[in-house]
């Protein structure tokens, strides 16, 4: 399994941020990489994102892990191999925020080749992420 993370430590409060990850309708206003996306139903694991980055064809996840306020995941299948993408929250001491996003692709050889281009926009995204969240 190839497996990458990037993490970030705000003042922006929990709350905010995970408002504006449960809002995944909203998330071209601060993931960059995305043209459009879209929630299919409830905001609930089962449900499907249909999400089509900057000039390519839309792919769909389906929402696999949610734990309110701290834990979201979504995975996306390309034939045998799993793309499993999450975030998590955490709340430090002196009320800052903790965000990880983490990027697992169960194939080896296939994280190797597209997982440093999958996740080379992870810092920006974190960093529109926690901007997006702190004026909403």
């Amino acid at each position: 399994m190839w497996v990458h993370e990037h993490a970030a430590e705000t003042a922006v409060p929990r709350q905010k941020i995970w408002a504006a990850l449960a809002d995944i309708d909203s998330w071209t206003a601060w993931d960059t990489s995305m043209a459009e996306i879209k929630l299919d139903g409830p905001f609930a694991v089962g449900s499907t994102v249909s999400m089509t980055p900057i000039g390519q064809d839309p792919i769909r996840s389906t929402i696999v892990a949610i734990d309110e306020g701290t834990t979201y995941a979504d995975e996306t299948v390309f034939g045998g191999t799993v793309l499993r993408f999450s975030h998590t929250l955490s709340s430090l001491p002196g009320g800052l925020t903790r965000i990880v996003h983490r990027l697992e692709i169960s194939d080896d050889e296939t994280g190797a080749e597209l997982g440093p281009m999958i996740t080379a926009d992870f810092p920006e995204a974190m960093e529109a992420l926690i901007a997006y969240a702190d004026n909403a």
